[in-house]
């Protein structure tokens, strides 16, 4: 069974919310500050990390 990654984040991210209870403001620092490291000159460096 072929799930798309976008599906999968999505699901594990909702029953994480559902399970664990974060607060919002660390959900929303998560969420932004990914999507602003991953526009930088840092997202290379990441990459490397992530890969090994």
């Amino acid at each position: 069974m072929d799930v798309p990654l976008w599906f999968a984040l999505i699901v594990v991210g909702y029953l994480g919310c559902k399970l664990i209870r974060p607060p919002l403001w660390l959900v929303l620092v998560l969420l932004l500050g990914g999507y602003l490291i991953a526009d930088s000159l840092l997202a290379p460096a990441i990459d490397t990390l992530i890969e090994k």
